[in-house]
């Protein structure tokens, strides 16, 4: 049977997605297929669609019954309104939308992408109505590259020790046994962070760094996170960092709230590489890749002055995606 979290969120899409009340036998057929069409599977049915229900309720869903039929009532209909999904209007700061707007960014991880995806393809499947407009509510929403993450996230949401090979830089791959408390970046990186059970101690793992797949051991709810335990704390203090460099970097005006933020110092009016806008020179600190990324995400609104080696890698990136 698919994941109880997987299900509950192709239940929400489907609903979510409907301009009609969908029937309760087209619920099943389309997300309760393993419940066999008997009067056992009749029961475990129920209890898990009333379960999920609740679970749904719980989280602030609002579900809408009404029945199919006007001259009778015993078959009911369901569906989410994007009325009741939706939220009222919420103002920021321009400081604050850019630190939201990094976040939202951030979280675009093909997880929950693919899980809304199958949804969709099994709707499409069962020649379900949908208007995918309305799906804009729940977007996706983390992206990592390292084939490491997902399996280590899910661990950390289920509280499951996993295993997994790891090599560190100079030395022979190692087997390790954790059990993991978060995932978290740190300096541009993804790290796994947790109890090691081979060494009784805390530690953190770079995912990029783990070999193969990661196996899930044991069942769920198997530990217990220790109470105040701050992931981003642990791995600021066990993850080894590059000393930061000081980069000055030409930024239009009106442009870089967030780079603007980490400066140290900002010079007004200075002269720029084109005459189409104003520009201002910053004084930027921070780790190499953290300040690279910061200005390649500002396109033509910033440029290197300094140092070499930082313009060397941001002009070298770009040439390869104008490729």
């Amino acid at each position: 049977m698919a994941e109880k979290s997987e299900r509950l969120l192709n239940l929400y899409i489907m609903l979510l997605a409907q301009t009609r009340f969908v029937a309760k036998h087209d619920i099943r057929r389309t997300h309760y297929g393993d419940y066999s069409d008997n009067t056992r599977g009749d029961e475990a049915f129920e209890k898990a669609f009333e379960r999920d229900k609740e679970d749904l309720r719980e989280l602030g869903v609002v579900i809408e019954v009404e029945s199919l039929d006007h001259y009778f009532d015993d078959e009911q209909g369901y569906r989410i309104s994007p009325d009741t999904s939706s939220l009222p209007e919420i103002r920021f700061e321009a400081d604050e939308a850019a630190v939201l707007g990094i976040a939202a960014r951030a979280w675009e991880q093909h997880t929950l992408a693919r899980a809304t995806t199958e949804a969709m393809r099994k709707l499409a499947a069962q020649g379900v109505e949908v208007d995918t407009s309305r799906l804009e509510l729940v977007p996706p929403s983390l992206r990592a590259e390292e084939p490491a993450f997902d399996a280590c996230w899910d661990a950390t949401q289920k509280r499951r020790a996993v295993a997994f090979d790891y090599r560190r830089p100079g030395q022979e791959i190692a087997r390790r046994h954790l059990q993991p408390w978060g995932v978290v970046r740190s300096s541009g990186r993804w790290y796994v962070v947790g109890f090691d059970v081979d060494r009784g101690a805390e530690r953190v793992f770079r995912l990029s760094r783990v070999q193969g797949m990661v196996t899930p051991l044991g069942k769920s709810a198997a530990y217990d996170v220790p109470p105040g335990t701050d992931v981003k704390a642990i791995a600021a203090r066990l993850v080894h960092t590059t000393p930061d460099i000081e980069a000055t970097v030409l930024c239009r005006q009106r442009t870089g709230v967030a780079l603007r933020r980490s400066a140290t110092m900002v010079e007004e009016d200075v002269a720029g590489p084109d005459d189409l806008s104003a520009w201002d020179r910053l004084t930027v600190t921070g780790q190499f890749q953290d300040v690279a990324n910061a200005v390649l995400s500002m396109g033509s609104n910033a440029v290197v002055a300094g140092p070499e080696a930082l313009r060397t890698d941001v002009l070298t990136r770009l040439t390869e995606v104008a490729r």
